[in-house]
């Protein structure tokens, strides 16, 4: 059994406070003489308790003793079933307010996983957690079955029990299942990180995140919020009639956005599949097809570099409504992230670094040009002559090549210069047609698109636009990117002519938006990293894990 060394004596009839997450006193030693809190006897045949000095490699070996002292008992340290009676946090949540030594005469049959262990003479007390919450075990061996007891001896931190007993409480009020009988649900073999620490490398939190999630309250908040976030933008669309689809991965080429894709071979069909970069495409598909409202929350993948703020795998919301308009994307976006933050979170008001971020609506919406001119201290235009705007990029250190005309060099000044000072949130609309080849052009000024982006804290969280209807302006803008491509892009996807041909049947005037999931996610959980919202992020291959010759595992 596993032990551990509280702050200080404790009385031996009053066990620890099991109702929240551990916390280090602040200074925390064992005091003077105290000695660590033991079972009432250790199991025959059983190793010593672990103690913090010794090594993984011991530990995993004590516990694999106690997992063939079950075995040799004719204990099943890995049973297929068992059935609770009540999760720990409804039987917290059912009996509040109970008087100290109260014996309800109700009994309980709970599960969970154990987080500590305290043994006082013949007394020992376990806290359970399960997703729901935490209950203290008070486990008395006058009162335990003879099975029972043979369990506890051979329990550790970490392991998964199932109990039933009395519900009661201690003299302190501490709300307990006094235990008659104990099942062990599983064995765990390794020792979690110390309650108090956590888990702290961050890489071995991303590679390991079960343990992570088991051993960092924040972490588990994070992806709380992410799963609550996914839920409310999901039913808000529904409510508004959206259908959900799902669209393929594998696809026969990649499309409905710039950016290099990750390529496979199926050789059932001996031909080159991508991964999708954006579900646009089909999206728009299902438009053409009579569903006037569509929406899907899925994975893209994109061959490109990974930063704080980019992976090659990451969640995007595209949702595409007939009828509508760049502005209907707006309206939309607005109310989705509003609903998502207040329903995750309970709030508007958000802190990313030293910025602070009010999402209360409405939102500033402003020219891309305006905003640009005004940084700048010039007036620009995609019109505008190509030398002009090349020096614009000398002047303010923006890279750019040689044939990029003067709406590209725009964009890039817009993109490297201007957006990054944007704290937002603020819509910015009105992109140059050369960076937006599946946007209407704008009818009063055909060089630029009614296609926006929500910026906040100087990163889009969003793209939309009216989208491109008319089948020969896409192929010829089609064309304009397989030029690029023929030329190195490698961004720059081939024409997509299935698609092409699809809006030869008719897509009606129709509004699209794309949401970063993950990005969202990052401001709402308020976390600086995008491996911190993603549960299993893309990391470079782990290095001396494997197995020894007698097939156990091994860890340099």
């Amino acid at each position: 059994m596993s032990t551990e060394v509280g702050p200080g004596p404790v009385d031996p009839t009053e066990p620890p406070e099991a109702s929240g997450p551990p916390q280090p006193p602040e200074g925390a030693q064992p005091a003077e003489g105290a000695q660590p809190a033991v079972s009432a006897q250790s199991p025959e045949g059983a190793q010593p308790a672990e103690s913090a000095s010794s090594g993984l490699a011991a530990q995993v070996a004590e516990r694999r003793a106690k997992l063939d002292s079950l075995r040799e008992l004719g204990v099943d340290p890995y049973p297929t079933k068992f059935e609770r009676s009540t999760t720990l946090g409804h039987l917290r949540d059912s009996h509040q307010g109970l008087e100290p030594d109260t014996k309800t005469g109700e009994v309980a049959r709970v599960a969970g996983k154990i987080s500590s262990i305290r043994g006082h003479g013949r007394l020992v007390f376990l806290t359970a957690r399960d997703s729901t919450g935490s209950v203290q075990l008070m486990c008395r061996q006058d009162v335990l079955s003879e099975q029972g007891s043979k369990v506890l001896e051979r329990l550790d931190i970490g392991d998964w029990i199932g109990a039933e007993g009395e519900i009661v409480t201690s003299r302190r009020g501490e709300l307990s299942v006094e235990a008659k009988s104990l099942w062990i649900l599983v064995k765990a073999l390794r020792p979690l990180p110390d309650k108090w620490r956590g888990l702290a490398d961050s890489d071995t939190r991303y590679r390991q995140r079960e343990v992570d999630l088991l051993s960092n309250e924040d972490s588990r908040r994070v992806f709380e919020v992410r799963s609550a976030a996914i839920a409310s933008m999901r039913s808000h669309l529904k409510s508004d009639g959206y259908i959900e689809v799902e669209t393929p991965i594998l696809q026969p080429q990649a499309g409905g956005a710039l950016a290099r894709p990750f390529v496979t071979h199926a050789h059932a069909l001996d031909i080159d599949l991508t991964l999708r970069i954006a579900t646009e495409l089909y999206l728009k598909r299902m438009v053409v097809a009579g569903y006037e409202r569509v929406f899907e929350i899925g994975k893209n993948f994109r061959n490109e570099g990974i930063d704080t703020r980019h992976s090659p795998e990451f969640t995007v919301l595209e949702a595409y409504e007939a009828l509508g308009d760049y502005k209907s994307g707006m309206n939309l976006t607005e109310s989705l992230l509003v609903s998502a933050a207040k329903e995750s979170t309970g709030r508007l008001a958000f802190k990313n670094g030293d910025l602070s971020v009010d999402l209360t609506p409405p939102w500033p919406r402003r020219a891309l040009l305006e905003l640009l001119s005004e940084r700048l201290g010039k007036q620009v235009h995609p019109s505008m002559p190509t030398e002009e705007a090349r020096s614009l990029c000398k002047e303010h250190d923006v890279e750019f090549q040689d044939d990029w005309s003067s709406g590209r060099l725009l964009f890039e000044l817009y993109d490297k210069v201007l957006m990054p000072g944007l704290e937002g949130p603020i819509f910015v609309y009105g992109y140059p047609v050369e960076v937006s080849p599946l946007a209407r052009a704008n009818k009063e000024d055909p060089t630029i698109t009614d296609r926006f982006e929500l910026v906040i804290v100087g990163r889009e969280f969003t793209n939309g636009y009216s989208e491109l209807n008319d089948p020969e302006e896409q192929l010829k803008r089609f064309r304009l990117q397989a030029v690029a491509a023929a030329a190195g892009d490698l961004e720059a996807p081939p024409p997509d002519i299935a698609y092409v041909r699809a809006l030869e049947y008719g897509l009606p005037p129709t509004s699209g938006i794309g949401i970063g999931v993950d990005r969202l996610v990052m401001l709402l959980a308020e976390v600086g990293s995008i491996r911190d919202v993603i549960l299993f992020p893309t990391l470079r291959p782990e290095q001396g894990l494997g197995l020894s010759e007698d097939g156990v595992l091994t860890e340099d």
